[in-house]
């Protein structure tokens, strides 16, 4: 998770709260968060790299709609981060 950016992490967490969220579920909390529109030449290209990253797979719900869920490596790497913040903050 250490080659992530911010935003890739912040993906990563809202897809770990969510029960196989789409892309527009995705992009509706993290606009929440962020205050900001995102728009998607943003959000799907950093999907891709978290996907590619095999942290989170990526199917279809129908034909238009995909779902985002996250991988054990995914997981692994958000479980991982908490224990080294950990370190420096109670």
């Amino acid at each position: 998770m250490d080659d992530l950016t911010g935003f890739q992490r912040d993906l990563l967490y809202v897809i770990a709260g969510a029960d196989r969220p789409s892309g527009q579920d995705v992009k509706g909390e993290i606009e929440q968060y962020y205050s900001s529109e995102i728009n998607h030449g943003r959000l799907y290209p950093n999907l891709d790299t978290i996907v590619n990253k095999e942290l989170v797979e990526k199917g279809q719900l129908d034909r238009r709609t995909n779902y985002y869920a996250l991988t054990e490596d995914g997981e692994r790497a958000i479980q991982d981060r908490k224990e080294w913040k950990a370190l420096y903050i109670d």
